[in-house]
């Protein structure tokens, strides 16, 4: 029987992938006018650098009982010095997250759960396309013009406040102003809102986000918004992932900045600018959906499979 993750792929080929027929390919005069850009190797410290925090991203997987002990198996004993302030999300109509200071690092460190492919309702946000404006209670001061996945921004307005109240709390027992926010798939999404959320209510906070297998989150509008504002982005996706080239730039979704593409040969190239057409970024490597192998989506990064 085919996994609910299968079931969505083949949803998503014939709901999104029909209009990439269409739609995928652009104009020879568009393609003239892209600025060349240089694409570097990351080195094997710089690809190491990236570890602590993929594996506190795998932990968001983890059930929130778990993280809140931490006694999350391997995800935690990555990072045995954590000190876990709050955790929460049900792993089903809300998604698990936690909020905790790493010692070693001196940050704050949040992470959200990914899709997670034994519960249907996570699909179900995934699969809701619609662009929409962020709600501004929660965003206070944003153009109208910035809009973003209307599922995601559901997801993310379902923990920003205990997630917030976590981090402040977490600034002022610690002491520090850095924060980091991190998560895979349907996670990463969530935490690239947050990433422009916390500043916003925390302006001392100097917020970095690292996110794994990341979907296109809003349109043009909130990519130039994300890559205009001082918190460093960097969205790491894995040989042939289908996710981060969806949903499609037809419908108006743009990637920020800040890619780092994992190759077949293991190089993590440095792809500089936004959804970069190079065959050594994600756009050029996986130009349809059907080019893609949902079994990368998972990993490795590094060695590091997500998953709790």
């Amino acid at each position: 029987m085919p996994t609910l993750r299968r079931l969505w792929f083949r949803a998503a080929l014939v709901g999104i992938g029909l209009g990439y027929l269409v739609s995928a390919a652009p104009a020879p005069d568009a393609v003239r006018l892209r600025p060349r850009q240089s694409i570097t190797t990351l080195s094997t410290s710089a690809i190491t650098s990236y570890t602590p925090y993929t594996w506190y991203a795998s932990a968001g997987y983890c059930s929130a009982s778990a993280t809140a002990t931490w006694t999350c198996g391997a995800n935690c004993a990555a990072n045995p010095d954590f000190k876990p302030v709050a955790a929460g999300g049900d792993g089903d109509s809300v998604q698990y997250w936690f909020v905790g200071y790493d010692p070693s690092l001196n940050t704050v460190i949040v992470s959200h759960q990914g899709t997670n492919t034994k519960d249907i309702m996570p699909f179900l946000t995934d699969g809701d396309i619609e662009l929409t404006n962020l709600d501004p209670s929660l965003f206070p001061g944003l153009s109208s013009s910035i809009e973003v996945h209307e599922g995601f921004a559901d997801a993310q307005a379902n923990t920003a406040t205990s997630v917030l109240q976590a981090v402040q709390e977490t600034i002022d027992t610690y002491g520090t102003d850095n924060v980091v926010v991190t998560g895979h798939s349907l996670g990463a999404a969530i935490a690239l809102l947050d990433a422009i959320y916390l500043p916003l209510h925390i302006p001392s906070a100097k917020v970095t986000f690292i996110g794994y297998g990341l979907p296109r989150v809003g349109n043009q509008d909130f990519a130039n918004y994300v890559d205009a504002q001082p918190i460093s982005v960097t969205h790491i996706n894995n040989k042939e992932d289908p996710i981060p080239i969806m949903p499609g730039e037809f419908l108006g979704y743009h990637h920020p900045s800040g890619e780092v593409h994992i190759q077949d040969s293991g190089a993590w190239m440095a792809c500089p600018g936004q959804d970069n057409p190079s065959t050594e970024c994600i756009v050029g490597d996986v130009p349809e959906i059907w080019d893609g192998d949902e079994s990368d989506h998972d990993g490795p990064y590094n060695g590091i499979t997500m998953g709790c």
